[in-house]
Parts: structure tokens; sequence; C-alpha cells
């Protein structure tokens, strides 16, 4: 798998992973929630985020990796998607490590939500640094803290 950044030629293959993966975990396309897909330079790239798409060998899309920009200081990973049959193959820990970057790089600190039922994903983010921070609704609700050079 290639990591890229995300480019308009996309958009619809980007929607229809994140669907697909959504759906699959038994989650229906949300209006609201689900509303960055529509525009996602707007959403990400013109607030100071990013947004990453996994490429096959054959150019398809068959990951997502995504970061928002919260408020200048602090941003959110969001969008960690992959294509069953990626998956067990270390590509969404390349996805995420390649959003974890990206925020290390550009913010003080980074948060991110995930079902509870996903604890492949967790242990990942615990792995990783991240502290645990809450419990709402069936998400968890995870941070990290960088450290600046000072």
């Amino acid at each position: 798998m290639i990591i890229r950044k995300y480019d308009s030629s996309k958009k619809a293959e980007v929607r229809d992973l994140v669907l697909d993966v959504l759906l699959e975990h038994g989650f229906e396309y949300d209006r609201l929630k689900d509303g960055d897909l529509r525009d996602i330079e707007a959403y990400y790239f013109e607030k100071g985020g990013t947004f990453f798409v996994g490429l096959a060998e054959d150019g398809r899309v068959v990951g997502t990796a995504a970061v928002r920009n919260i408020n200048g200081l602090r941003c959110e990973i969001r969008r960690i998607y992959l294509k069953k049959e990626f998956r067990g193959k270390g590509h969404g820990k390349e996805l995420f490590l390649a959003a974890l970057t990206f925020a290390e790089k550009n913010f003080s600190s980074v948060v991110l939500k995930t079902d509870t039922t996903l604890t492949k994903a967790i242990d990942m983010y615990l792995k990783h640094g991240f502290t645990f921070l809450k419990e709402e609704k069936g998400y968890l609700y995870f941070e990290k803290q960088f450290e600046k050079p000072e």
C-alpha cells in the first residue's frame, strides 16, 4: 500500500470506502457526522489539517486517515478506515502513523474517538502513547500531548 495526500479525483472512491466500512460495522451514513466527505478539501486542508489515502498497487483507494484542526493547538485523528482484505497486514497502522506524524509536527495535542468494539485499534492507540479520557454513548475518547522542544 502507498500512502498519498488526498486529491479530489479520489472523492467517490473515498466516500464509497468509508461508507462500506461503516456498514460493515453496523453504522449507517449520517448526513451530519459524515458531512466532511462532501468537501474534504474545505473540511481538512483549508483549516490546517490533512487527509491521506492508502492506495493499492493498481491505484485503488483501500484506506484513509485524516487529521482535523480543532483550534490551532489541538487536532483530531479521524477516518482511519481500511478495506477488509487489506487488514491484518500493518496497513492500518501505517495510515494511523501517517496521521499521528502530521499531528505531532503541526499541533500540541491530538484527540480521537473510537467505538468500544474496535479493540485492535484501541490497543494500537494505547501503545502509541494515547491516554483514555472518557466513555460516552458507546465511544471511547483518547488524547495524546506532544512534547515540544523549548
